[in-house]
C-alpha cells in the first residue's frame, strides 16, 4: 500500500520549515497548496496565510476533512506526523483528541497514541469503577461529557 506523509501546513502553503520542508523537499508537496493531497504527502493546515496558529476549532475542521478523505482511500496508508506541536506551538494533549476516531489507514505518531489511549483508559476505568460503586457514577458521567 503506498504511504502518505502527513504533515502541519499553513493555508499559503510555504512548505518552509519543519514537516513541511521535509514533505516539500522529500514527499512531493507543492508550493502554493496548503492543503490536500500533494503527490506522496497530505497537508493539514495548522497555520494560517499570515503564518499565525490557527485556532483549535478550525484546525479540527482540517482534521475531519483529512480523516473523511483517508476514510474514503483504503489503498492508501496515511502516517500522521504531530501536526500543530511544532511550529504552530500546540501540545500533544490539544491536538491527538482531534485524532481519536480513525480509519485502520491512519497511523498517529507516539505522542498523540499516547494522549488517546490515556483518555480512553481513564473513561473505561472510570465506567467500570461507577458499576461496582455508585458514588463514581456521576464523575463517571460528566468525565464523558467534558472527554475530549
Amino acid at each position: 500500500m503506498p504511504r502518505i506523509f502527513v504533515f502541519g501546513s499553513n493555508l499559503a502553503g510555504r512548505h518552509g520549515k519543519g514537516a513541511a520542508l521535509d514533505a516539500r523537499l522529500n514527499y512531493g508537496a507543492i508550493s502554493g497548496r496548503g492543503e490536500g493531497l500533494q503527490g506522496a504527502s497530505y497537508a493539514i493546515p495548522t497555520k494560517d496565510h499570515a503564518l499565525r496558529p490557527l485556532p483549535l476549532e478550525a484546525i479540527e475542521r482540517h482534521v475531519r476533512r483529512f480523516l473523511l478523505f483517508a476514510e474514503q482511500h483504503p489503498e492508501l496508508v496515511f502516517e500522521v506526523t504531530p501536526i500543530g506541536c511544532g511550529l504552530a506551538g500546540y501540545k500533544p494533549e490539544q491536538i491527538a483528541p482531534m485524532f481519536k476516531l480513525i480509519s485502520n489507514n491512519v497511523l498517529l505518531p507516539p505522542a498523540f497514541q499516547t494522549v488517546i489511549d490515556a483518555t480512553t483508559g481513564l473513561a473505561t476505568w472510570l465506567a467500570v469503577a461507577a458499576e461496582a460503586d455508585p458514588d463514581l457514577h456521576d464523575l463517571a458521567e460528566a468525565f464523558k461529557r467534558i472527554k475530549p
